[in-house]
């Protein structure tokens, strides 16, 4: 039986938000503010689209420095949810669907003509089962509750490549004078989509999804302590309000990057009436 599948988009706006929903058998806390330094809108924009069983999830961050940032990551976001809809509400395929969203999103960014562009980072969730794609340095993150790293992906920019070949370590990588240079946007010629394993979550994983404001501003362990458990209103929160205080006050370990911050994250939870549908009858 088909499904309806809601969408909401969050775009740009002056006060810092801070949202809680129900998904894919799941709770979802979303967390967005721009930077404490600008005056001009929010560049970053979030996606949550879908219903009980199925949903995707996606940040973007317009590219700074470059024209109509907020233009770019609201229209490639509204092209995503525009492929996604139709598979969501007739239980269609999802990964097909991505893939086209993907594409859509950065033929609608080309066309705007400016030479704007952003990144777009998202996970599907089908029964249980995430599915990360992303193309930038936007973040995907899975740990477990003990906080061991399931799944990250990896950031599309010389730091990324440089921290993923182990030629920087996570320090050096957020001192580098270049970490703010990113080598795949959707909206640039060449434009590399990455498709990430399906992973089964376990009860207590939890996914987060953001733009670099916040690995900018963290360490890594930093960001699965304050995720891995208790409640993730609350953690996400904490991110979001620490994270804000360390663009306008700096931090003592290293130099913070006053950016836009956006955080979704996600939780499974009814997994046992997940678990039942799928358990054999005597």
């Amino acid at each position: 039986m088909s499904t309806a599948a809601p969408s909401k988009l969050f775009v740009s706006s002056e006060d810092p938000l801070l949202e809680q929903k129900t998904l894919a058998n799941g709770d979802v806390v979303l967390f967005s503010a721009r930077s404490p330094e600008r005056q001009t809108p929010n560049e970053d924009a979030a996606l949550l689209i879908g219903g009980t069983e199925r949903a995707v999830l996606a940040v973007a961050d317009g590219a700074g420095g470059q024209p109509a940032g907020d233009r770019a990551s609201r229209l490639a976001l509204e092209s995503l949810a525009a492929s996604l809809f139709p598979v969501l509400a007739t239980d269609g395929d999802l990964r097909p669907a991505l893939l086209d969203g993907f594409e859509a999103a950065d033929r609608a960014v080309k066309k705007l003509g400016v030479g704007a562009a952003t990144t777009l980072a998202a996970v599907a969730l089908e029964h249980g089962v995430m599915r990360p794609i992303h193309a930038g340095d936007s973040v995907i993150l899975v740990v477990g509750q003990r906080g061991r790293v399931i799944h990250q992906s990896l950031a599309h920019s010389p730091v990324g490549y440089a921290l993923e070949a182990g030629l920087l370590d996570e320090e050096g990588a957020m001192a580098h004078e270049e970490r703010h240079i990113v080598s795949n946007f959707i909206g640039m010629d060449q434009m590399r989509i990455e498709l990430g394993p399906a992973i089964a979550l376990k009860p207590r994983d939890t996914i987060l999804i953001a733009s670099d404001g916040l690995f900018d501003n963290f360490q890594l362990t930093e960001i699965v302590e304050r995720i891995r458990k208790g409640p993730l209103l609350q953690g996400v929160h904490g991110l979001g309000k620490v994270g804000l205080g360390r663009m306008r006050d700096g931090h003592d370990a290293f130099q913070p990057k006053a950016d836009d911050l956006t955080i979704i994250s996600f939780r499974p939870t009814l997994r046992e009436a997940v678990v039942k549908k799928a358990a054999p009858t005597a």
